[in-house]
């Protein structure tokens, strides 16, 4: 594409929509930067873009604009169901997302990764494992660094790995990966989404541009992707905890085998791994079929998988204050995600949970408890409806509070030597905290600075 002088306007000024704005300066084109707030501050884009957008627009979007552009970048925390969104496509406007721009500006293959919980987890794994063999290897998207960074800086043998959320695949039109995975599909997002059929139909749009030289790795235990698999236009595989496999990878007892063709070959045993938690076994299947059908040698994928230790926000192991340990598992937004981390837990423990309601349902977190968790305590938007679903199940050790701060200082008291606290909310940071990643972060200093004596 000729991006000469093309007048493109990137709507949201967030990390992605910074990231996007450079891109496109780079590559030549005229590009608006748009935020709705118009409380933020030009000065402060201007140094984060280094320049790059013409112009940066803020509040309302001026009827000019809208009449010169020729295409619309939207970051993903930016619906295309929106009023300005309308308004593109009533003028015929392109929508694109990130995933698209960086897709059609840069060179090389593409690993993508998407599914409602594990992205960050797979994504980091399978990143890992392209570094030990691949010379230029980006590991890029929702994992925090945007996909659109120095992507006109990618050649040929370059290999991206990308962690794609459902709003980045709202928008791809060309995106093709050589290697896409669907690692489960459960409710959320249903605030943005509508409906789960809608959600579902996002995931499933990964593989949408592939062809059969392509391969779609799937989850056979989860109902969703295993039916994506009969939409797929690439070659499925799949990995399984529950069933054999005649192609993919599969758990028999405590082994984690490979099967293509007559071939078959134990990986690795579970106890090898560093990860905690069944659902990190899953993950790992996942991440070594991805690198194994992307062509990486057996030996090469096994031993950075023994090595590696997970990533940050992900059910991670914070601190040992007075006998009790701390987890942080910030990332654990949705229930489906902080079940998973209730499961992993291994001692009595103190839940902190609650944040920004994303139209979620709280039960089957609730009945997750049995066992294993003796105390709750919540903020956020969503505290007194996760209460109220807690007591309607008969469970009733809970507090309520307003920060972050107090419920650390809380689970303190309320944990005893040899239990533990674990943060994972079953919610969005938004509306208390930026990201995630800010949430995470704040505990882990809250939790350090906790009294020894």
């Amino acid at each position: 594409m000729n991006w000469n002088g093309k007048k493109v306007l990137v709507v949201g000024s967030g990390i992605s929509g910074i990231s996007a704005s450079c891109l496109l300066g780079k590559m030549g084109a005229y590009p608006y930067l748009y935020d709705e707030n118009k409380e933020k501050s030009k000065e402060e884009l201007i140094k984060k873009t280094k320049g790059y957008p013409k112009e940066i627009i803020l509040g309302e979007m001026p009827e000019k604009v809208l009449e010169e552009i020729e295409l619309g970048i939207f970051s993903p925390g930016a619906p295309v169901d929106s009023p300005l969104g309308k308004k593109l496509k009533e003028k015929k406007i392109p929508i694109w997302g990130e995933v698209e721009l960086a897709y059609v500006c840069s060179k090389g293959n593409v690993i993508a990764i998407t599914g409602t919980n594990g992205k960050t987890t797979t994504t980091a794994l399978v990143g890992a494992i392209m570094k030990s063999y691949f010379k230029e290897v980006y590991v890029v998207g929702n994992i925090g660094i945007p996909y659109t960074e120095n992507a006109e800086k990618r050649g040929k043998e370059a290999v991206s790995v990308a962690e794609i959320s459902s709003f980045q695949l709202e928008t791809i039109h060309s995106f093709r990966p050589k290697v896409a995975a669907i690692l489960n599909i459960t409710p959320d997002h249903l605030d943005r989404h509508h409906t789960m059929e809608n959600y579902i139909a996002m995931k499933e749009r990964i593989g949408e541009n592939q062809t059969k030289e392509d391969i779609l790795v799937l989850n056979y235990d989860d109902p969703n992707t295993k039916k994506a698999g009969e939409k797929a236009k690439g070659r499925v595989r799949y990995f399984s905890c529950k069933n054999k496999l005649e192609d993919g990878i599969f758990l028999e007892k405590d082994s984690i085998l490979y099967k293509e063709g007559s071939f078959q070959k134990e990986v690795l045993k579970i106890g090898e791994l560093k990860l905690l938690g069944e659902h990190n076994v899953e993950n790992v299947m996942a991440g070594l079929l991805i690198a194994l059908s992307f062509g990486v040698p057996l030996h090469c994928a096994q031993k950075v998988v023994k090595e590696f230790q997970g990533v940050e926000h992900r059910i991670e192991f914070v601190a040992e204050k007075k006998g009790v340990c701390y987890y942080n598992d910030s990332k654990g937004t949705n229930v489906d995600a902080a079940i998973k981390a209730i499961k992993a837990m291994r001692r009595n423990t103190v839940l902190i949970g609650g944040g920004y309601d994303k139209g979620a349902k709280y039960d089957e977190w609730i009945q997750s408890f049995e066992g294993k968790v003796k105390h709750l305590i919540l903020i956020g938007q969503t505290k007194e409806k996760i209460a109220d679903c807690a007591k309607k199940h008969g469970f009733s050790s809970i507090d309520l509070v307003d920060t972050l701060e107090e419920a650390v200082n809380l689970s303190a008291k309320r944990a005893y030597p040899g239990e533990a606290v674990l943060l994972s909310p079953a919610c969005a940071s938004w509306g208390m905290f930026s990201n995630y990643e800010e949430r995470g972060n704040q505990f882990k200093d809250y939790v350090n600075h906790l009294k020894e004596d």
